[in-house]
């Protein structure tokens, strides 16, 4: 497999992909190959794509690529019919110095090349990756390790990271975190709908929610700032997150909680007692893990002691696009029988 996550956290990727029972081959600028394993059903926190059994094509010229690219399709298609939109995503680290004009380049030879042989085939391709969690996403996967030598997949498994759009008056960059966090859990506030927000401030998240018709509920003793100062469905109270309990009968919709806080402290005294006692129905929760070992945390969150574990369902964590030293996890509180 090839996992593609973001640069500078390789030696995690390669840690995770151990830890599923991989063998690391080699390893870029974000990304990571092992040797081919039949790798059980990971719900992977580092990579954000996962491409199976990647083919090594290599060219001197970005006609040779692109050819080799149209080779590699035609012959992997072997009667396939396609006849609706296929993902056919060019990608590299964008770190690399002009690497980006030379997947345009060869990104449009490619295309070119083939309208010529397969016009139909041709149009029906999107250059966008499909949004949420894909387990197997069939199309043609390409990511270029350097200026001539690239992976090529048809399948690839999109873990649901991605890059999000801004808002001016959102009042921290945090706001983008939990839009990507929507789209991994696969669902979002909507009007009418409770959100408690613990250690809200300056207020990403709350306007987030706030936006789309819910009523938030920020609990920091700092201030909010930009379009969530003032928002007529965000209520804030100077108090400590860490000792707020709802009243007796409340149920929130939404758990958000994004505080800078050893995470164990966080685990403890917000997330133990909010899942287990069923304050919430649905939740999304940063970690930070920029004191700790991140592989062993990792480990942790996913153990049968954690409470994600015992109290959760359809719970994902993800080291997403816009998340730094942390992990971020949604999912929603199991009912009770």
């Amino acid at each position: 497999m090839l996992l593609i996550g973001q640069q500078g956290y390789e030696s995690l990727l390669a840690e995770e992909a151990e830890q599923a029972g991989g063998l690391v081959a080699e390893k870029g600028p974000g990304w990571v190959r092992t040797e081919p394993w039949s790798s059980p059903t990971v719900e992977w926190a580092f990579p954000h794509v996962a491409l199976r059994s990647p083919t090594e094509i290599v060219g001197e010229s970005v006609n040779a690529l692109a050819q080799r690219l149209v080779d590699f399709l035609l012959k992997s298609l072997q009667g396939e019919r396609i006849d609706a939109p296929w993902p056919c995503v060019f990608a590299g680290p964008a770190e690399m110095v002009g690497l980006g004009r030379r997947i345009g380049a060869v990104e449009k030879a490619f295309h070119d090349a083939l309208k010529k042989r397969l016009s139909r085939v041709a149009r029906l391709a999107t250059a966008d990756a499909p949004r949420g969690v894909v387990p197997c996403s069939r199309g043609l996967w390409v990511w270029f390790a350097d200026f001539g030598r690239l992976w090529v997949s048809r399948e690839a498994m999109v873990n649901g990271q991605r890059r999000m759009s801004d808002d001016e008056a959102a009042p921290s960059r945090s706001y983008l975190k939990v839009e990507e966090a929507y789209v991994v859990l696969g669902h979002e506030p909507v009007a009418g709908e409770t959100v408690v927000d613990l250690g809200a401030a300056p207020g990403g998240w709350s306007y987030s929610a706030a936006k789309r018709g819910a009523q938030v509920l920020a609990l920091d003793n700092g201030p909010l700032k930009g379009g969530a100062l003032g928002h007529p469905q965000i209520e804030h109270r100077c108090e400590d997150a860490f000792k707020f309990q709802p009243a007796a009968g409340v149920v929130y919709d939404w758990l958000f909680c994004d505080m800078v806080d050893d995470p164990h402290h966080v685990l403890q005294n917000i997330v133990e007692p909010w899942l287990a006692r069923g304050w919430c129905r649905n939740f999304v929760i940063n970690l930070k893990f920029g004191r700790v070992d991140p592989a062993a945390f990792l480990r942790e969150l996913r153990a049968p002691s954690s409470p994600f574990v015992a109290y959760g369902e359809a719970v994902r964590v993800r080291h997403l696009y816009h998340d730094r030293e942390e992990f971020t996890v949604v999912g929603r509180v199991r009912t009770a029988v």
